[in-house]
């Protein structure tokens, strides 16, 4: 699979702290980033937000702003998922990348990154979601992989999809085992399923017994 790293782009050169603001905002007009890098003298010093910049004085330069510039980046060693946290912890569509001499190299586009995010198993290859709750302090990574495994499952992927002061929802991406026993064997160790499925017998069963009810009231 390809690296994340290779996503790394220096398609437009990092603004410079010394660059007018007049530019910087007519860069913004034609390209649709939230933010962008700023260097000083080739370091990083922060990313320069494109909501902010049509309230500057455009006479001004980039370095007269720099208290407005947010500090967010990642890092080349890191992992696809850590660089979507940064994506969605900052809200941005542009991430700037330093390697482990904090040395600017480039940036992600979150257009590039989901890209890559599809290219995995957990969304590629073929197989079901469960959609799982939890009180907080009964929630287990472990045990839920040993559920799906213990009924011959293979779990492709999973990730905290909601979180609450009291509970916690987890989704996962499941190929091979049989879906009813993983699903009835989660609700055996009190799991709520929130998602719905063709396979789930217990919820068959409460369809089947109320359309019987429904029906024997209607006689």
């Amino acid at each position: 699979m390809t690296e994340i790293t290779e996503f790394i782009t220096n398609d437009f050169k990092a603004i410079d702290k010394q660059e007018f603001i007049a530019t910087v905002q007519d860069f913004f007009s034609e390209l649709h980033y939230s933010h962008f890098p700023v260097v000083d003298e080739g370091v990083y010093i922060g990313s320069i937000p494109s909501k902010d910049i049509e309230t500057f004085d455009s006479t001004k330069k980039v370095a007269d702003y720099r208290f407005t510039l947010e500090g967010f980046f990642t890092r080349t060693n890191m992992v696809w998922l850590d660089v979507l946290e940064v994506f969605a912890r900052n809200k941005t569509n542009l991430v700037p990348v330093l390697d482990e001499n904090n040395t600017y190299v480039g940036y992600y586009e979150m257009e590039d990154v989901m890209r890559y995010f599809h290219d995995t198993p957990f969304l590629k290859e073929p197989g079901g979601i469960i959609v799982v709750k939890k009180p907080v302090l009964e929630y287990s990574m472990s045990q839920i992989t040993q559920i799906v495994e213990s009924n011959n499952g293979k779990l492709l992927g999973l990730f905290v999809s909601e979180a609450a002061v009291d509970s916690i929802v987890v989704t996962l991406k499941i190929s091979l085992g049989a879906m009813n026993e993983i699903i009835q064997t989660f609700r055996r160790y009190n799991y709520e399923i929130l998602s719905d499925h063709q396979e789930d017998n217990y919820i068959n069963n409460l369809k089947e017994r109320s359309d019987y009810l429904d029906k024997y009231l209607n006689i």
